[in-house]
């Protein structure tokens, strides 16, 4: 096996959520990113895992000092829906309105390079569904 993040094993594991329930799953990790911000000196990691069920987990830590937060949620298409838990309620929503949402949400118009930034995206929600 190489060192391809899509071929890692599943393994047993549980995220610390300040919102709801702490979220335990087996999968593995499908991506990661994290960033610094000078202004406020607030790291903040973002980590998008795979269930074995093919859900999606997207965890977020950020914090400064000893002050943290810690967000997660699990994600699973049904049909043309996307069911969100976060650890202590469900919200279902359309998967085009979901689009929608992280479009504003990222400010992204029809500009060539957003339309494909947006691809990006969605290609990331299939592909982590399987």
């Amino acid at each position: 096996m190489g060192s391809d993040m899509t071929c890692r094993a599943m393994e047993d594991i549980s995220l610390r959520n300040d919102a709801g329930h702490d979220i335990a799953f087996k999968g593995r990790l499908f991506s990661e990113c994290s960033w610094y911000d000078d202004e406020t000196g607030v790291l903040t990691r973002q980590k998008l895992y795979v269930t074995e069920d093919n859900e999606q987990i997207y965890y977020i830590v950020s914090g400064s000092g000893a002050a943290r937060s810690r967000r997660a949620y699990r994600l699973r298409v049904e049909g043309d829906r996307c069911v969100i838990n976060n650890g202590a309620c469900d919200m279902s929503m359309q998967l085009d309105m979901l689009l929608l949402a992280v479009r504003g949400l990222c400010g992204l118009d029809a500009a060539p390079s957003d339309a494909a930034l947006l691809a990006s995206v969605e290609e990331t929600l299939k592909a982590a569904n399987g």
